[in-house]
Order: structure tokens, then C-alpha cells, then sequence
């Protein structure tokens, strides 16, 4: 297939595309007449990039799963690299959890604190200045 049906089918754009290739996560493959050609497999590795990408990983953090696929293997998550990579983005998830609950037990004090000092009987009124 050409560039702008595997664009099409993978739901990106040519432009996208042609980046891949410059990075060396896409195959640079030419007809006799100068036009780009894909396959299957090549549907497969973009689809594997966009997943991955659509779960936080940067373009770099993809290529153990390319190479992967690249190698034969029936998926790009089946390979050590890959593996090493998973761990990871684990373990940046779990601080990134560890910081939010962090700020949000902070939002809660703040709020609790804020509540227990107001003072009894009507709610006060706030008037915005502009």
C-alpha cells in the first residue's frame, strides 16, 4: 500500500508518517517508481507506536516494541527490551500517583482548615472586584 493508505488505515497523517521513517521506526521502502510501499506489518508497528503513545509513551520509549515486532515476534510487548520498558513507565506512573495524592491530601487540609474557621452564622459574602 502507499503512504496515504497506511495514514489512512492507521488514522494518522502522511506527515506522521514520513517522521517515523526519519526516525528509523518506520521502514523506508521504495516501488520502481520512487513511491513509498507498506504492508501489513507495517499497520501493525504503527498501531503498536499509537497505543503506546496513547498510554503516555514518548516516541523514543517505543522502539524496544517496534524492534520487537520488527524481529518476528507476534507482539511487540514480548521481548526483554520491551519488558524493561513497561517497568519503567511503571514506576513513573507510581510517582506520578504518589505526587498527586501528596497534593491532594494538601487540597484537603487546606480545605478542612479553611472550613473549621469560619465563622458561625450567615455565610459571608465575597464580592469580586473587576
Amino acid at each position: 500500500m502507499r503512504i496515504g493508505e497506511l495514514a489512512e488505515r492507521a488514522g494518522t497523517t502522511t506527515r506522521t508518517l514520513r517522521y517515523y521513517e526519519s526516525r528509523g521506526l518506520l521502514p523506508a521502502r521504495r516501488a520502481v517508481n520512487g513511491y513509498r510501499t507498506y504492508d501489513e506489518d507495517d499497520l501493525r508497528l504503527l498501531q503498536q507506536i499509537r497505543t503506546l503513545q496513547d498510554f503516555g509513551f514518548d516516541l523514543e520509549e517505543t522502539r524496544p516494541f517496534v524492534d520487537c515486532l520488527r524481529a518476528g515476534h507476534p507482539a511487540g510487548d514480548s521481548c526483554p527490551a520491551s519488558l524493561a520498558v513497561y517497568r519503567a513507565k511503571l514506576g513513573e506512573l507510581d510517582t506520578l500517583i504518589e505526587q498527586v495524592q501528596s497534593v491532594r491530601a494538601q487540597v484537603g487540609a487546606q480545605l478542612a482548615r479553611a472550613e473549621a474557621e469560619l465563622p458561625a452564622g450567615p455565610e459571608p459574602r465575597c464580592e469580586f472586584g473587576g
